[in-house]
Order: C-alpha cells, then sequence, then structure tokens
C-alpha cells in the first residue's frame, strides 16, 4: 500500500509512523512523511495549505492518514481556518473515491456545546478556535471525500502508558507547570465532572489499525475514551499532586500544596471579577489559559467511547513523571504565591 502520513513528525503522527513502519510485514507498503518542518531528509516538506503539493505527491494514495493540525486553544477563527481547515482541504485533493481517508479529529467536537462558555460566541458555542475548527473539518471531509473514510476522535492525549512519553508538552501539561510555579492559586471547575485523557500510543495504534485494516463501506468514528471509568477533575488533582510530590520528595524537595477547587460558575460570577482589578497583565493571562483548561476537566457526562482506555490514573501518573524527569527544574521549583497589585 502507498500511504501518505501528514503531521508526520507531531505528537500523534511520529507514533503512527512507528506503528507502521513496526507492522511492516510480506505485504509491504510505503510510508511518505509529510510536515510542515522536515527533521531529516526523509521527511517531506510541505506548509499545507500555504502552497501547491510538491509534485511527488502526485498519484493514487491507498490511504492517508491526517494528523497535521495546529491544537492551539487561542486560535482565531481566522487563524483557526488557515490552520486546519485550509489544510485538509489541501490533502483531500490529493485523495479519488478509492482512497481511505483517517482523520484525527477530536473527541470535544461531540461534546455539549454552550455559546456562554468562554469564547462559545464566536465558535458557535465550541469552547476554542481548535474545537471549532475540527467540528468545521469532520462536515468538510464527510461532504468533499467520496471514498472511505475514518474519524479518529481521541480527547485529551498525555504520554504513553507505560513511560509517559511524549513528543511535545502541551495542553493538560500547562496545569503541572501552573501548579509547581504557583500560578494555579485555585483549580476552577467541578470537582465530580469528568476529565477525559488517552495516551498517545493508544491513539496512535487506533490510527495504524484503521490504517492497515479494511476500508470502510460508509464512514465510521472511533472515540477513544474511558468513558464511565474516566477521572473525575478532583482524582485527576490527586493523581498529580500526589504523583509530583513523590518525585520531588525522592528529590529531597517539599511538596506542593493541592489548590482549593472554585466551581467555574462561583469563579466567573465572583471571584474573577473582584479579583482581575488586582492582577497584574501576567497573572490574568495565566487565569485565562487555565479557564480554557477549566472546561475540558468538568464534563457533566464522559465520552461513549468505542475504544476504552484503561486505569487513566496509571497513565496519568507516568505522563506526570516523564514531565518531571524532563523538565526537573520547573517540578523541583518552589511555588510563589500570588502577590496583588496596589490599585
Amino acid at each position: 500500500m502507498r500511504i501518505l502520513v501528514t503531521g508526520a513528525t507531531g505528537v500523534v503522527g511520529a507514533e503512527v509512523v512507528e506503528r507502521l513502519r513496526a507492522a511492516d510485514g510480506p505485504a509491504r507498503h510505503t510510508v511518505t512523511r509529510v510536515a510542515r518542518r522536515a527533521t531529516d531528509d526523509s521527511v517531506l516538506c510541505w506548509r499545507i495549505g500555504a502552497e501547491p503539493a510538491p509534485a511527488v505527491l502526485a498519484g493514487h494514495w491507498d490511504v492517508i492518514v491526517h494528523s497535521a493540525a495546529s491544537t492551539r486553544w487561542t486560535l482565531s477563527r481566522a487563524e483557526a481556518t488557515a490552520a486546519n481547515i485550509d489544510p485538509l482541504r489541501a490533502v483531500l485533493a490529493l485523495a479519488d473515491r478509492d482512497t481511505h481517508l483517517v482523520h484525527l479529529s477530536t473527541a470535544y467536537v461531540g461534546g455539549v456545546r454552550n455559546p456562554e462558555d468562554l469564547r462559545g460566541a464566536e465558535f458557535e458555542g465550541y469552547r476554542n478556535g481548535y474545537e471549532w475548527s475540527k467540528a468545521v473539518c469532520e462536515e468538510v471531509v464527510r461532504s468533499e471525500h467520496d471514498g472511505p473514510l475514518t474519524l479518529v476522535r481521541p480527547p485529551l492525549i498525555v504520554g504513553r502508558r507505560d513511560s509517559g512519553e511524549i513528543a511535545r508538552f502541551s495542553g493538560p501539561y500547562t496545569v503541572l507547570q501552573a501548579l509547581v510555579s504557583g500560578l494555579a492559586a485555585v483549580v476552577v471547575g467541578d470537582p465530580a465532572g469528568y476529565a477525559e485523557i488517552s495516551p498517545v500510543d493508544e491513539v496512535a495504534a487506533l490510527v495504524a489499525e484503521a490504517a492497515l485494516g479494511a476500508p470502510p463501506d460508509v464512514p465510521r468514528t472511533e472515540v477513544l475514551a474511558a468513558g464511565r471509568g474516566s477521572l473525575t477533575l478532583d482524582s485527576l488533582l490527586d493523581v498529580i499532586c500526589g504523583t509530583l510530590n513523590e518525585w520531588r520528595a525522592a528529590h529531597g524537595v517539599a511538596p506542593i500544596e493541592r489548590p482549593p477547587l472554585v466551581s467555574g460558575d462561583s469563579w466567573n460570577r465572583f471571584f474573577l471579577p473582584l479579583a482581575d482589578q488586582y492582577l497584574s497583565p501576567f497573572q490574568s493571562q495565566a487565569v485565562k489559559l487555565l479557564a480554557m483548561f477549566q472546561s475540558y476537566t468538568s464534563m457533566s457526562e464522559p465520552f461513549e467511547p468505542t475504544r476504552t482506555v484503561h486505569d487513566p490514573a496509571a497513565v496519568m501518573a507516568a505522563s506526570v513523571r516523564h514531565w518531571a524527569a524532563r523538565k526537573p527544574r520547573l517540578a523541583l521549583a518552589r511555588p510563589e504565591p500570588w502577590t496583588l497589585l496596589a490599585v
């Protein structure tokens, strides 16, 4: 088979390529890797959506794995369109009716939409530009691709199940840094709300399995999640703080305190309007970034998985240990309490 992988050097894409190569047996297949920035001569550099496709990408593709995307939660509508929707259409131009497209989406396109939530009005009820663009991408791919289609929807992605390894620290890892630095003076959210995570190796395994398997006769959607076995926000914080403090104790450093939990409604209606006038610009920005995380860890209902993530607490603990080992200065830092500005 001739297989194209976009975003091949990214968090998920690199893991997918590794699995595709490991599965190469008697039925050999050729994997072409594409990324915005080539890490070596074997990676084809293509700024997807911003420039024409390289000539070597012409011809029939048996499978296209589209994992290239910007996952920033701060994308504007225009930025999200340029980063995620335009590249998808450029990739679709390479596919034909016999190409199996495996498209990496996000589980949150199927979540609860609330126009009053954060920037929801700008993004039609979705939490941010990334989530909105992924929802639009699903509409585009369903309407414009005539061939076989598999949509893969993971929740927040963390490190590998056993080792916690991951190519880049982003998304949920911002909470770790906020906890050890003292920026997370409080954690906003529902203590009993569901906090869905999935290990990157299990996301990649699902994508690679879809790519190497028989193309579906009708569009197929795979949701990777823990469902009712998901961590709650309260238990997620227990795992994160407990694992960090075990690591700090092993290095002779005092533990961090677990920050108090404040409901989103109380925070947005009372605490933030009162405190915002006393926050520095840096502190105010930190609060807004953490608020974007709040809605991902306070879901009233978990996702309904087609593939189940088992024991997410062990997955999170492994990810925290790996982050601490890679970022020891941060992990061992002494939290600096906030000081208010005089007004």
